[in-house]
């Protein structure tokens, strides 16, 4: 057999009423998880959804007689489940307190432990003074104490002397950077950003085009580019009667080969 890698996993402590069982005598029994419902007339769960009677399908509860008849009874189930809740975690929580021998937080409140230095105390201060409305404006302050103001972060420098084990360790790991032939570039992250650049200029152009050829307001037709648009007759030079672009060959013009009519014939 192999050896085993990892050490055999420790045995979980025993909760309150493990030990108290174990104290008395008491076996635990095995329990069926379908019971008889009534109501329903079948077999159903102990607990969980479709569970042998289930009080949260009720529509109507009837009022105790020694209750005040205008309490809500459904709130009144509600609240008493959310009781339920938090005590059973509040014992789950002693349990692990009391498994890791820790003694858990009284509900007074957190008590101090330990020597507190002087900014701490200085930081609880300060985060009291400005816990309120005004955040610690119109709070009180001491004779020559300053108005209250959002505590930054101060620049910490190195030390110019003293620390020689900080400073070998950071010029051997910049020589181990220098010396490397890995590259220290990100190529996967660098690629996504110049690809995200091409994407941006070619839309930047696309839309730089649009913008022009909605300017200029003009279509081209079959026939070639024209501005204004549509297909019309060809314009005449000076108005009616002037010469017309493009000539069309009338009834009474001469034309090489064929006779016309009031022309002269090819001889």
């Amino acid at each position: 057999r192999l050896p085993r890698e990892k050490p055999l996993p420790r045995p979980r402590p025993l909760t309150r009423w493990q030990q108290f069982a174990r104290l008395k005598g008491i076996r635990p029994r095995k329990k069926t998880n379908l019971v008889w419902d009534d109501a329903s007339g079948q077999w159903r769960r102990r607990w969980g959804y479709q569970r042998a009677r289930d009080d949260t399908k009720e529509w109507l509860i009837e009022v105790p007689g020694g209750a005040d008849p205008l309490e809500d009874q459904f709130a009144k189930r509600m609240e008493a489940k959310k009781e339920r809740v938090a005590k059973n975690e509040l014992n789950r929580l002693r349990n692990l307190a009391r498994a890791h021998k820790q003694q858990l937080p009284s509900a007074a409140g957190l008590r101090p432990t330990g020597h507190q230095s002087k900014e701490e105390l200085g930081r609880a201060m300060h985060v009291a003074k400005v816990s309120t409305a005004s955040l610690g404006r119109f709070q009180e302050r001491l004779p020559k104490e300053k108005a209250p103001r959002g505590a930054g972060k101060k620049r910490k420098f190195q030390p110019l002397f003293g620390d020689f084990a900080a400073e070998k360790k950071s010029q051997l790991e910049l020589l181990r950077v220098m010396n490397s032939k890995k590259p220290q570039l990100d190529v996967t992250r660098a690629t996504n950003k110049q690809m995200r650049e091409e994407d941006q200029e070619e839309a930047a152009k696309r839309r730089k085009m649009s913008q022009k050829s909605k300017r200029k307001g003009g279509r081209q037709g079959p026939g070639g580019k024209r501005k204004g648009g549509g297909s019309g007759p060809p314009k005449r030079k000076g108005g009616l009667g002037g010469k017309m672009h493009s000539r069309q060959p009338g009834a009474g013009g001469k034309r090489k080969g064929g006779q016309q009519q009031g022309g002269k014939g090819r001889k």
